[in-house]
């Protein structure tokens, strides 16, 4: 299982680095660890590990690294190179239902060989020779599908995502930081419709509600958790810290720092 000899590179087209998951991608960690995070479960995926993770979701990675190393192959299955592959090649769909973001992939010997296989191609830049980058990702493919057949399921629905429930699901991914257009597609809803629902659920715009919600989930974690402010302004959706700051202090009067210092100040007597 030791790929040792391959150190981190990307194939397929680039992928935003947002929270939201635009296009598959097939992730096999080297060195180090991630802990997903999909809005209701923790994942953490171990060096020798891989996984897919799913298009049309939200999704927030937590890496760490081992000996001071963090390296990874990532695999972009996008929609326009899955289409390709299923007009050359025969696809059998399962009655797999998948729910969450990402699908552990088993361990297979042939998944390392392949890794192993990419050596020869690797830039040194972090990607693979592009004459070669369609043929390799097809090799993956391939390899994926034989040994996880549900896999087919899930890569070749080329559908939008339905409607759902809006109110469990603002409630489920407010701290995710993507825009309300993303939050409108996700919920499989137009932007004016889905600024209707959210009116008649929430009696509040999107933005306003989002801003509020964050804010009272950061007011319990820090005043009855004893969170720091700098460790979960940016878990909660915010860019950076003085902006939060900003918008807590109008809210309720204090400072994130403040609201921190009368926590301890308390736990003290």
């Amino acid at each position: 299982m030791n790929v040792s000899a391959i150190t981190s590179c990307y194939l397929g087209p680039h992928i935003s680095p947002e929270q939201f998951v635009a296009e598959h991608f097939f992730l096999y960690l080297i060195n180090g660890t991630i802990d997903y995070y999909d809005g209701s479960n923790h994942h953490l995926l171990q060096a020798g590990q891989c996984s897919l993770v799913r298009k049309n979701h939200l999704v927030k990675y937590t890496k760490h690294k081992a000996n001071n190393q963090f390296e990874k192959v990532v695999v972009v299955f996008d929609e326009s190179f899955l289409k390709a592959y299923q007009a050359k090649h025969p696809v059998l769909l399962t009655n797999y239902c998948a729910n969450d973001a990402y699908y552990i992939i088993q361990p297979n010997e042939l998944i390392p060989n392949f890794l192993r296989s990419l050596e020869p191609y690797y830039t040194g830049e972090g990607r693979i020779n592009p004459t070669f980058a369609d043929l390799k990702r097809e090799e993956l493919l391939l390899i994926l599908l034989q040994s996880n057949p549900d896999l087919a399921t899930i890569l070749f629905d080329f559908s939008d995502p339905q409607k759902i429930d809006l109110e469990a699901y603002m409630n489920r991914n407010f701290r995710f930081n993507v825009s309300v257009e993303r939050f409108a597609y996700l919920t499989g809803r137009s932007l004016s419709a889905f600024k209707r629902d959210f009116e008649r659920i929430f009696h509040d715009t999107p933005s306003r509600w989002l801003v509020r919600k964050r804010l009272e989930e950061a007011y319990f974690l820090i005043g009855n958790k004893a969170e720091k402010p700098t460790d979960i302004y940016l878990d909660l959706g915010f860019e950076d810290l003085s902006h939060f700051s900003f918008a807590f202090r109008k809210q309720f009067g204090l400072s994130p720092t403040q609201l921190a210092e009368r926590r301890q100040a308390l736990a003290v007597h």
